[in-house]
């Protein structure tokens, strides 16, 4: 007797995924999506960033359907990059889930094996410590006995270039704190950007355009480090802070307009009040937001 087709609703994750790397397959066959065919793992870069981006977004809206289906469109880019390398006789999308679930277990032996944590802390310093034996593992392994290949691992050792500067930032001095090197208060970190504002203030003072920026640099460092010492990540602050900044610029636009000119041609003082004005309208609309909710 014929078995009777599961409903959509019926189906586990497990056979969601299968469709779903079956679909991706499909696109890439000879008789697939023309688009799908051209696509490489160099081409594909920039649709990861911004989905992964994207995810945050939606996170950050509060709209359950919106963080699942954007999820799903960065669970896309994962099945798209291991099914090109399939077809190249790399690896497949079997191996990054075996290689993701047997890290996952490696890496917590306080949960899979004999070993138990006391506490948030210990677990991290454990980690880390996981972390480098598996790359010095690595190294050993696929080393050639060259001098470079047989220097020590650094716990830093991971930490991906390609990052952006504030998330790369936040990842060093992360790895840094998770072995005891960090501040013993937040104090101690605000101390340390009013040392380096100064610092930055000698430069521009003695007009040393190299050592302007490698201050200014420092002073962006030590405030990425002040964001993980409170536990913020830095880089979803500051994108929060552009969105709040570009609010607050576009209400300026619209209040110039209103009153019939650009606001390039408004006095700066002028923009000074349209500024006040758009960050007044925004405590508003919050209190309101508020409001609605407690309402519900």
């Amino acid at each position: 007797m014929r078995r009777k087709a599961k409903k959509a609703a019926e189906l586990s994750a497990g056979e969601w995924f299968e469709k779903l790397a079956a679909v991706q397959a499909r696109l890439r066959a000879p008789d697939g999506c023309p688009w799908d065919r051209e696509q490489t793992h160099a081409s594909l870069r920039t649709y990861l960033i911004e989905e992964a981006y994207e995810v945050l977004e939606a996170l950050e809206s509060g709209d359950d359907a919106k963080f699942a289906e954007e999820m799903g469109d960065l669970l896309l880019q994962i099945v798209f990059h291991s099914e090109i390398a399939k077809e190249e006789g790399r690896f497949s999308v079997s191996d990054v889930i075996r290689e993701v679930h047997d890290k996952m277990v490696r890496r917590h032996p306080h949960v899979f094996g004999e070993k138990r944590a006391k506490n948030t802390a210990e677990v991290l310093k454990k980690w880390e410590q996981i972390k480098k034996e598996e790359r010095a593992a690595a190294g050993k392994k696929n080393g050639d006995g060259s001098k470079q290949e047989e220097k020590a691992a650094s716990l830093l050792d991971g930490v991906s270039r390609a990052l952006p500067a504030a998330l790369e930032g936040f990842q060093l001095t992360r790895r840094a704190a998770r072995i005891g090197f960090d501040w013993d208060s937040v104090e101690g970190v605000f101390d340390k950007m009013n040392e380096e504002a100064a610092e930055l203030r000698h430069a521009l003072s003695a007009k040393d355009a190299n050592k302007t920026e490698e201050e200014m640099g420092d002073l962006l460092f030590a405030a990425v480090n002040l964001a993980r010492f409170l536990h913020v990540d830095p880089e979803i602050a500051l994108k929060k802070a552009n969105v709040k900044f570009s609010t607050r610029f576009r209400q300026m636009e619209g209040l110039a307009a209103k009153s019939g000119k650009a606001l390039a041609d408004v006095p700066r003082e002028k923009m000074e009040e349209f500024w006040e004005t758009a960050k007044r309208s925004e405590k508003d609309d919050s209190q309101k937001s508020a409001e609605a909710r407690k309402g519900r």
